[in-house]
C-alpha cells in the first residue's frame, strides 16, 4: 500500500465559509479576519495491489492551464486520473466534494471527474446535500451523481467495500459523516475526514464549534487515537498543514 497526499494548498476560512488561499511563508494569520482557521486542503490517493482509491476530492479548482488541479496532482505522482478505480467520500461539504465533478471549460457542461471509477457515497448524505438546508453543500457539484451509473449508494451505518474498505458512519462533523479503514500487508490506513482532520486534534480534547456534534467528534478522536496506537495505524489528515500522514505506535 502506498499513500499520497494531494495537497491543493493552504487556506483560511472564517464565518463566511469561503476558502481563501494563504501563503504560509509570507503571510501572517493575524492579518485575516478574527476567528479565521488555517487549514490545508488535501485529498489522498491510496495505491493497493489491485486498486487506486481516492479519499475525498478537494475544492475542485483549476490550475493556470485550465486543468483540474486534482488531476494535475495525480499526474505529478505518475497516476493517470482515468486509472482511479474507487472514490470514497467521507461527506459532501464543498471543500471535500468540489472535485467530484467539474465544468468543462470548452463545452460548459458538467462531467464527473473520474468516469471509470466507482463513487462510494452515503445516500442519506447526498439527499441532505440536495435538500438545500445548509450552505455547506453545493448541490450543483454533486447533483450529477444522481444520473452517474458509477455511483454505489451506501445505505448502511457500517459495512465493507470489496473486502477492502471498512466504513462506518460516525455523525460527528456532519449528520452522515463516515470514516474508513483499509489494511494491506502490514499497513493499516485510517481516514477520518473532518472528524480526524489534524494531528493536534487527535492529541487533545478539542471540541470544534464547526462540528455538528463537537463532543461526539472529540470522543471518536480519542477512541481512534488509542486504538491507532495499539494497532499502529497510519492516519491521513485532510486539513493538516504540517503532517498529512502520521504512523502511530505504542513506542511513540
Amino acid at each position: 500500500m502506498r499513500i499520497y497526499p494531494l495537497s491543493e494548498g493552504s487556506f483560511t476560512i472564517d464565518q463566511t465559509k469561503e476558502f481563501v488561499p494563504f501563503n504560509t511563508s509570507m503571510e501572517d494569520l493575524q492579518s485575516r479576519p478574527k476567528g479565521s482557521l488555517l487549514v490545508e486542503i488535501q485529498p489522498f490517493v491510496v495505491v493497493t495491489d489491485n486498486d487506486i482509491i481516492l479519499f475525498d476530492t478537494g475544492l475542485g479548482y483549476f490550475n493556470n492551464s485550465g486543468q483540474l488541479q486534482l488531476h494535475e496532482n495525480l499526474m505529478n505522482i505518475g497516476i493517470d486520473p482515468s486509472s482511479v478505480t474507487k472514490v470514497f467520500m467521507s461527506h459532501l461539504h464543498k471543500d471535500h466534494a468540489g472535485g467530484l465533478s467539474y465544468i468543462h471549460p470548452t463545452y460548459n457542461e458538467r462531467f464527473v471527474s473520474f468516469p471509470y471509477a466507482k463513487y462510494y457515497i452515503q445516500k442519506r448524505e447526498f439527499d441532505l446535500a440536495m435538500s438545500g438546508q445548509t450552505s455547506s453543500y453545493l448541490a450543483e457539484q454533486v447533483s450529477i451523481l444522481a444520473q452517474f451509473s458509477g455511483v454505489v449508494w451506501l445505505t448502511q451505518d457500517e459495512g465493507i467495500i470489496d473486502d477492502l474498505i471498512h466504513y462506518k458512519l460516525t455523525a460527528g462533523h456532519s449528520l452522515y459523516h463516515q470514516v474508513a479503514w483499509m489494511k494491506e500487508n502490514d499497513i493499516t490506513f485510517f481516514y477520518g475526514g473532518d472528524e480526524a482532520p489534524q494531528l493536534q486534534q487527535m492529541k487533545s480534547k478539542f471540541v470544534a464549534k464547526y462540528d455538528l456534534d463537537g463532543k461526539k467528534a472529540m470522543e471518536w478522536r480519542q477512541l481512534w487515537w488509542e486504538e491507532g496506537k495499539i494497532n499502529e495505524w497510519t492516519f491521513a489528515f485532510y486539513h493538516d498543514i504540517t503532517f498529512p500522514t502520521y504512523k502511530h505506535s505504542a513506542l511513540l
